[in-house]
């Protein structure tokens, strides 16, 4: 792996004397995420393998090029998973592409994001050189918010060689229950119940059924069931098809319409958006089919107005790759702070440009 980390050396030193843009990719399941690619294909996916794995620490530490399905092997021989559940988008979906897209799954709400779970990483930043972060062991904090700064940054502040991740066992037992309710109703019981002693794990609303799962302890699973009054069923693939988007409310998106991801705080009540909406999170996570040629900024203004942010995630039509930010626009002073970052950590620019933003 020496020569690979040279070859990637030359291949970054070179890109940075001559500001010709690189585009970072592992196997390519999340190119659609983001602003329009840009640079000379960047191919990673040599730089792959599991460093370390002590299931006693429940930390893994592996190498960017790493297929997902490889790591989340490895962890359920032993009972453990990745918590955040991250959708993969593909069959070859790679940890490095993972931590750079920062998404997560439908267990996102109760244990926390990607950026929560990273305890250490290794990054070549513009300058061809090698800065490491964090460390393997979750009492080592020295670096460790400069390492959560990668997860969701798109590859823009340098190529992620190796990520330490924090795992977690899984859980003994699971159920889903369902429930007949109405959108602001499903609301309103999801934040009653978020406020008490209770295993969920997961949920979800969408056209007047909300499901609930419950994962844990089984007697914790009983006591909850008894509580709550909802159906018990048998939830199949439910949640791995939510995590992947396979089920029709997100395959059924046409040319014609964009899908939009709105993050506003759970008790938020419903908002007044056309289009239809699938609720995730205990109601943080909202998302909106809506036609691709609505009023942008009237329905940004809208989520602000709730405390929220919106992102274009899917869908956005050819003929408006360069008039629709697919991501919330940022403050001013925000933004002065991640074009600092990106000129810390890539000073000439190569990496990803444009991919969260059009300045940096």
């Amino acid at each position: 792996m020496e020569q690979t980390l040279q070859q990637f050396k030359q291949r970054i030193t070179a890109a940075s004397a001559s500001k010709a843009p690189l585009r970072i990719r592992g196997s390519g399941s999340k190119d659609w995420y983001g602003q329009k690619l840009q640079g000379e294909l960047f191919d990673v996916s040599s730089y792959s393998g599991i460093v370390s794995y002590d299931p006693t620490e429940l930390v893994i530490t592996a190498r960017c090029g790493t297929p997902l399905a490889e790591i989340e092997a490895a962890l359920t021989q032993h009972r453990q998973m990745l918590a955040f559940e991250p959708p993969h988008f593909g069959a070859n979906s790679t940890l490095g592409g993972m931590v750079a897209s920062g998404l997560s799954g439908p267990r996102r709400a109760t244990v926390g994001a990607v950026r929560d779970f990273m305890l250490g990483a290794v990054l070549m930043d513009g300058n061809g050189e090698v800065l490491k972060f964090g460390g393997q062991v979750m009492k080592n904090v020295a670096g460790y918010d400069v390492s959560r700064l990668l997860a969701g940054s798109l590859g823009t502040l340098g190529l992620i060689l190796e990520v330490s991740l924090k795992v977690l066992p899984k859980p003994f037992s699971e159920t889903t229950l369902l429930f007949a309710m109405e959108q602001a109703d499903a609301i309103r019981a999801l934040n009653t119940w978020g406020g008490q002693p209770l295993p969920i794990s997961a949920s979800t609303w969408r056209d007047g059924v909300l499901l609930v799962r419950l994962s844990g302890a089984a007697t914790a699973i009983k006591a909850a069931k008894q509580k709550m009054q909802g159906e018990e069923i048998d939830a199949g693939p439910l949640w791995a098809d939510l995590r992947e988007q396979k089920n029709d409310f997100f395959t059924a998106i046409s040319p014609a319409l964009g899908l939009w991801r709105l993050s506003v705080p759970s008790h938020t009540p419903p908002l007044a958006l056309p289009g239809e909406q699938l609720i995730e999170w205990g109601g943080a996570q909202r998302w909106l089919k809506i036609d691709a040629d609505a009023d942008t900024a009237g329905l940004r203004a809208t989520v602000a107005q709730a405390g929220g942010h919106a992102t274009l995630f899917r869908g956005r039509p050819q003929h408006q790759q360069t008039d629709v930010d697919v991501f919330h626009p940022l403050t001013p002073a925000i933004a002065r702070i991640h074009r600092n970052l990106k000129t810390a950590f890539d000073p000439s620019g190569i990496f990803n440009p444009g991919r969260m933003y059009n300045e940096f």
